[in-house]
């Protein structure tokens, strides 16, 4: 390891940090990452790029009501242009939909690769350099650029093996209103060199190149962003599925992730150690590593969630954020030993970054030190009175902070910070290095439906160390389980999962605990009920072996689709006929769906119950498993019921592509009190 100070080189087109282990070129005043050089190797980034497209922050934005991240094929190019009117209309919505029309003009969300046009020396010393890139926002620039002042700064340590990148974004009152869908750090590194990509220790792999992903040597499938691989360089990938998102992660396991060179042995990897600056919760799940080689820091995206994960600023909303710092870290060994260790070294190194949080180091007052946060403990418990009479430790419970709202609010917050942490197995639970300000408690319990809230408003201020005592959730419940499907885990996993077809493989895939990473499963369905649609028998039916994992439409002959309806059969004895039963339906995901349900009768003209048109995950395309959680309580008459076999019929009528669709978590029927 150098013991060299840090030192900062400052030129007319470029900024250059090194600290004798790593060097970083960015340009000046742009703030673009050119270079990385490290270990012999003078550019780890791809050189055949434009300088400009090697490592860098960019943002997707657009005018308010823009509907920039949308797209039912996946493709993230489509449907950028539909407006609010066009969104309150289903006719009209359904009809671009089946066209698959993509609009694109000068109205269509922006994607801008945020340039600096001021440079400034944050701090140097031998010690540490952290330098600033600034793009201020002024009226002339209205529609040209986001009306953000944005801050994008770079960090390097002495001694450290990598560098720390973090961006503060503000909205002025009074500014324009926007709509912003996306935003992100991207590297793209050398392909003759990083091979081998890594995100978890069972996701894995010597990875396709890009240029196997050209005309030629594949070809597309449903979307663009998914190829069959039919004249890879590498032999052993032919006929193999490539798709960016089979390697998603939710936020909550998405802490490192990047890639292998084997000749030398190099490693380039993206640690984000908190998950407070990201959107959506610990469950959003967000791109990570994929074919390029190209690795992301995701901070905010509309991926698995749709338009309820894009933050939209009106009325001239003042608005600050910090995203980061996260750390890009570079490991290598020596000629001869095995290059997977740089993996299991980047693990480590991930622990210790994760227990430095937060950094005393990065200078601005924008980003609090450890002494200017507090802390929240306490002890989550369960009353569900039909399981047990007793409470119940809320073992695993996930409990959170977030910004003041509803019951189950968090998942479709993105403006603000969240903090989450998991209970022990007796309930308790603390939540540590929070930011100053005004939240509520959220939790949500593994086994129990719907969302604990606490109604008091959480004050956190420097230095404050809170605790709450014993909360007790009692989850929605009127009368005991007559029967249920599934567990209420937030996905749809435990059920029947199929296998690809063998046209459709990822091998990374096969007998993997994370088995619907697959592609095309979808396609399974029709070949599982050729003639008639799902039908599961409550005491006969194993979910696990019985219950598609997506209820998705029936693709016909002629390439059309059509509603499918499922049928879900049950004995009851003694039916109370004044009397209510309950049916709770979780939703693990929907896309652009709709759930009716009828009682013992499949052609009444209304429904019992409907959703409406719900959901924009597309997790059923990008092997998501979940995207955002729904849970509907449904009031059945006992006078629509008999004694003796009944019949509930779950339909999903919206069929203009195979994705539109709903994945169920859990389903429960109770009776009455």
């Amino acid at each position: 390891m150098s013991t060299q100070g840090v030192r900062l080189h400052i030129q007319d087109r470029y900024v250059v940090m090194d600290n004798g282990i790593v060097q970083v070129t960015l340009s000046n005043p742009g703030g673009i990452v050119t270079g990385i050089a490290y270990n012999g190797v003078d550019n780890l980034l791809e050189v055949l790029n434009k300088e400009t497209n090697r490592g860098y922050w960019d943002l997707v934005w657009g005018a308010p009501g823009i509907k920039g991240t949308f797209d039912v094929y996946g493709n993230s190019t489509f449907f950028s242009i539909l407006n609010k009117a066009i969104f309150k209309c289903d006719y009209l919505l359904d009809f671009i939909i089946k066209s698959g029309v993509a609009f694109m003009s000068h109205l269509s969300r922006n994607i801008s690769r945020i340039q600096g046009t001021f440079f400034r020396v944050i701090v140097q010393n031998d010690e540490q350099v952290e330098v600033s890139f600034t793009r201020m926002w002024d009226p002339s620039l209205e529609g040209k650029f986001v009306p953000l002042n944005i801050d994008k700064r770079f960090i390097l340590l002495r001694g450290s093996s990598g560098f720390y990148s973090y961006g503060i974004y503000e909205h002025l009152s009074g500014w324009p209103d926007f709509d912003l869908s996306e935003t992100r750090i991207t590297f793209k590194l050398r392909k003759h060199m990083f091979q081998y990509m890594a995100m978890a220790d069972n996701r894995r792999r010597l990875m396709p190149l890009p240029d196997d992903r050209l005309p030629g040597r594949c070809q597309t499938l449903a979307y663009p962003e998914a190829v069959k691989l039919v004249n890879p360089k590498d032999p052993q990938l032919k006929d193999e599925v490539d798709d960016k998102y089979q390697y998603s992660c939710d936020n909550i396991d998405n802490k490192v992730h990047g890639w292998i060179s084997f000749n030398p042995p190099v490693g380039f990897w993206q640690i984000t150690p908190s998950d407070e600056f990201r959107s959506g919760g610990p469950h959003k799940q967000n791109l990570t590593s994929h074919v390029g080689p190209t690795t992301l820091a995701m901070f905010l995206s509309g991926h698995y969630a749709g338009q309820d994960l894009n933050p939209k600023f009106k009325d001239g909303e003042p608005w600050k954020k910090v995203f980061g710092p996260v750390f890009i870290y570079l490991n290598s060994g020596p000629v001869g030993d095995d290059p997977h260790w740089l993996w299991e070294d980047a693990k480590i190194q991930m622990m210790n970054e994760v227990q430095s949080w937060p950094y005393s180091f990065p200078a601005s007052e924008d980003f609090p030190k450890s002494d200017q946060r507090g802390n929240v403990g306490g002890r989550l418990l369960v009353l569900d009175r039909y399981v047990s009479t007793d409470l119940i430790s809320a073992n695993g419970a996930y409990v959170g902070l977030a910004p003041p709202g509803d019951a189950g609010s968090w998942q479709r917050e993105c403006k603000h910070y969240q903090f989450w942490t998991r209970a022990d197995e007796n309930g308790f639970f603390t939540i540590r290095n929070i930011r100053a300000g005004d939240y509520n408690l959220y939790a949500w319990v593994p086994g129990f439906v719907g969302d604990y809230k606490l109604d008091d408003l959480m004050k956190i201020t420097p230095g404050s160390n809170i605790e709450v005592g014993e909360l007790v959730y009692e989850p929605p419940r009127v009368g005991p389980t007559l029967w249920e499907i599934g567990i209420p885990d937030r996905t749809a996993a435990e059920f029947y999962v199929p296998d690809p077809k063998p046209e459709h493989i990822n091998k990374l895939f096969i007998n993997h605990p994370e088995r619907f990473r697959q592609y095309g499963l979808w396609e399974r369905y029709i070949e599982l009920y050729p003639e008639s649609d799902l039908v599961y028998t409550v005491g006969v039916s194993d979910y696990r072996r019985d219950w598609f994992y997506a209820h998705i439409p029936r693709k016909k002959e002629d390439n059309t689709h059509q509603g499918t309806t499922w049928q879900i059969k049950f004995e009851l004895n003694d039916v109370v006929q004044g009397s209510t039963y309950t049916l709770r339906v979780a939703i693990a995901s929907a896309t652009l769906a709709e759930l009716q349900i009828r009682v013992n009768d499949p052609n009444a003209r209304r429904p019992l119950f409907t959703t409406g048109l719900i959901g924009r995950d597309n997790s059923i395309a990008r092997h998501g498993i979940h995207g955002l959680y729904w849970l509907y309580s449904v009031n059945v008459p006992g006078s629509l019921l008999i004694n003796g076999p009944n019949t509930l019929y779950f339909t999903q009528p919206r069929c203009n592509n195979c994705f539109q669709g709903i994945m169920y978590d859990y389903i429960r029927m109770e009776g009455p009190p």
